[in-house]
Parts: C-alpha cells; sequence; structure tokens
C-alpha cells in the first residue's frame, strides 16, 4: 500500500512539475534547423536546446537561461574589449545593450548542427531609447543581424565565436554617419 501511495504521488508530482518546466523555458522557435543526420538524434537535440537557450537569452534578457546554456569555463573567442571572459560576459553585454534598446528582440533565422558546433543566425530589433556610445537614443529603429559559432561541449556552450553587423547597428545608434 505505502509502495503504491509512493508510485501515485509520484505520478502526480511529475503531471504537475513536467509542464511547469516546459512553461518556465519557453524558448524562440527557429525560421529553419539545418541537422546532420549522422548525429545521434539525443545528441542533436541536446545541442539544439543549448543553442535555444543561449539564443532566448538574447531574446528575453533572462540571465538564468544564459547560464544554463553556457558551459562553466565558457569562453568567447571573439571577445570585444572590455567585456570580461566567461559566463558573465554575455550577461553583462545583455544588460548594457538592453538598457540602450529596451525592447530588444532576438530572432533565429536558422540553426545549422555539426559535428559539436552549432551556428545561429540571429536578427535583432528594437528601438533605441537609451544611450549608447555617449548618444541618446529618440525611439530610432534597431534592425541587424549577427551570426553566432557555438562549440557544444556535453550539452552545453563551451565556446563561442560571433560576428554582429556594427556598421548597420552603430549606423542606426547615430554613432557613425552613413
Amino acid at each position: 500500500m505505502a509502495t503504491r501511495h509512493a508510485l501515485l504521488s509520484l505520478a502526480t508530482l511529475l503531471l504537475v512539475v513536467a509542464p511547469m518546466a516546459q512553461a518556465a523555458e519557453k524558448l524562440v522557435k527557429p525560421g529553419v534547423v539545418i541537422a546532420d543526420k549522422s548525429l545521434p538524434k539525443a545528441a542533436r537535440e541536446r545541442m539544439v536546446q543549448a543553442a535555444l537557450r543561449y539564443d532566448t537569452f538574447w531574446n528575453t534578457g533572462d540571465e538564468s537561461l544564459a547560464r544554463a546554456a553556457l558551459a562553466p569555463a565558457f569562453k568567447d573567442n571573439t571577445l570585444p574589449p572590455g567585456r570580461p571572459q566567461g559566463v558573465e560576459g554575455p550577461i553583462a553585454a545583455s544588460k548594457m545593450f538592453r538598457s540602450a534598446v529596451p525592447d530588444l528582440t532576438c530572432d533565429v533565422d536558422q540553426l545549422i548542427v555539426s559535428g559539436d558546433r552549432v551556428v545561429a543566425l540571429l536578427h535583432f530589433k528594437g528601438h533605441f531609447t537609451g544611450e549608447a556610445h555617449g548618444k541618446k537614443g529618440t525611439g530610432q529603429a534597431v534592425d541587424f543581424i549577427a551570426t553566432d559559432i557555438y562549440r557544444i561541449v556535453n550539452g552545453r556552450i563551451g565556446e563561442d565565436w560571433h560576428l554582429e553587423d556594427n556598421l548597420t547597428l552603430l549606423k542606426q545608434l547615430g554613432v557613425i554617419q552613413p
């Protein structure tokens, strides 16, 4: 009887907690996923999940998603000057950028999964209403792309290489003239 009661309690807990966990982690939906079919399905899914957690962090600013996606020894291989290395670097960058563009969104146009890498083609949009690079925003639109390459280690992003269209962004911010 105690075993049956324990099983019923466990089943009830799973019915309540599992949907809550899925709802708590609503990830961005990529436009297209191109995946190497020679990778085991479970490995591909873990790689995509790590990438989408990180990309959703850029979409929402929810740093718990960055911490879940990035390995503790995460390395940014294209670290901009002044940004701290490791997990704290992207979190600081997101906070700074969101202070300039509070309604920032990040769409994932495409994910490419191959070997131990995921390439994410990202599209950022929002309105510059804060301050950045010594300029005060007037609500002008921000719309630029970025490409990230993630190396996945044990289901988390161990390394990242990224390239943002900073020329377009700086023009939109009014930092440089077109």
